[in-house]
């Protein structure tokens, strides 16, 4: 059992490493062994003079930031990971990136080692391509790879699932397997066979749902914005491209764009393929990609078109609205979103929002683990379940 004196240490140690040392701090205590360990890496990010190295007035000869050479770098890389449990340092790294510059040091093949893959590394990943060194580039797609297939277990199950086994509510079929009963309808049509002694209604026809045709009934365009506060969504993107490619009832395309348009449906059976062949960055010219995905409709009343934007259009602004109307009127369900990621609110421009969902288009938010609920219920032209508040 603790005594009172070993709390009051115990406080004075924790205080120690919040306040950071130094006179100011009341704390009068010094640190040794695993906390100074500690302390150092917290001070190399959040130090008065991280990433300006050398010493801080008062704090002793610590040295603050990551002296902006790779194995220092990797050191403190490897430190975090021992010390902080990975949520920790997750949000360090992107603290880092940010304070410290460690963006321009993740080219060195050492430090992208010794990182914690995360979706947010993975988008710095992306911005970095067309500068990254041909020696780096194996390793970052490895650590790409790994962010990748880590999101691909966790989404593709229920994805296929949902999607390869969502009934067509419009055929009927009088076989149907048991799990596809429709039992309301199945009850309302035998009520003439109905047992009071027994209480219980005795089917003689079965009424069900049929499911979706092997053939390819459906289209769905992914029409994903590339420019640099998208990157979250982009790499979600790819993921569900990928998952929707393999699911023989659907014909899925994927475009992305900024000022410019690229088709990458060529690469989705590897959504790291994708992702390199992205761009993140750049301008935006939703209009100019609408006009791609409007070119490639064969079947409108068939076809789902998702646009994935925060909608600060750099291009023609009516045309844009001018052309999510024609779809939308020739029987094209359109749905945008405005983020596909965990990331919370997300910057948009609402006025641009406003104006679709007057045309009939959904504008909302959506994390990864309602994307399957939305994708089914435009494909079976389902009211779209837009959350609360969006």
């Amino acid at each position: 059992m603790t005594t009172a004196n070993e709390r009051s240490e115990e406080r004075l140690r924790r205080w120690r490493l919040v306040l950071g040392g130094g006179a100011a701090d009341g704390t009068e205590r010094a640190l040794a062994g695993t906390d100074a360990a500690v302390d150092g890496a917290l001070t190399a990010l959040y130090g008065e003079d991280a990433g300006r190295g050398g010493e801080r007035p008062g704090r002793g000869p610590r040295s603050a930031g990551l002296g902006g050479s790779a194995p220092s770098a990797a050191r403190w890389l490897g430190d975090i990971r021992t010390y902080f449990p990975r949520s920790v340092v997750q949000v360090m790294q992107r603290d880092a990136i940010d304070r410290l510059g460690l963006a321009a040091l993740l080219t060195e093949p050492d430090v992208l080692e010794a990182v914690e893959p995360d979706i947010h590394l993975v988008g710095t990943l992306l911005s970095l391509a067309h500068v990254m060194p041909e020696t780096t580039r194996e390793t970052a797609r490895a650590v790409v790879r790994t962010v990748v297939e880590d999101l691909e277990k966790r989404l593709s199950a229920r994805t296929r699932v949902t999607l390869t086994g969502a009934l067509d509510r419009s055929a009927r079929t009088a076989r149907p397997r048991h799990r596809d009963i429709d039992w309301h309808r199945t009850i309302r049509a035998n009520l003439a066979h109905y047992l009071p002694e027994h209480r219980t209604v005795v089917p003689e026809r079965l009424v069900g749902h049929g499911r979706a045709s092997r053939a390819v009934r459906k289209e769905v365009l992914l029409c994903v914005d590339q420019s640099g506060s998208m990157a979250a969504s982009l790499v979600y993107a790819a993921v569900f491209g990928a998952v929707l490619a393999s699911v023989r009832s659907l014909s899925t395309r994927l475009v992305v764009f900024d000022t410019s348009v690229a088709d990458l449906t060529d690469r989705l059976h590897d959504p790291v393929d994708v992702l390199f062949g992205a761009r993140l960055g750049g301008g935006t010219d939703i209009d100019r990609a609408l006009a791609y995905c409007q070119s490639r409709i064969t079947r409108p009343t068939d076809t789902v078109v998702v646009l994935v934007s925060d909608l600060y259009e750099g291009g023609i602004r009516d045309g844009m609205l001018k052309r999510a109307a024609e779809m939308t009127a020739s029987g094209v369900q359109v749905v945008a979103l405005l983020a596909l990621s965990d990331d919370g609110a997300p910057s948009y421009d609402r006025e641009h929002a406003a104006a679709l969902a007057a045309l009939g288009v959904p504008a909302f938010a959506c994390t990864p683990d309602r994307f399957p609920e939305v994708m089914a219920a435009a494909l079976e032209r389902r009211p779209i379940p837009v959350p609360e508040g969006a």
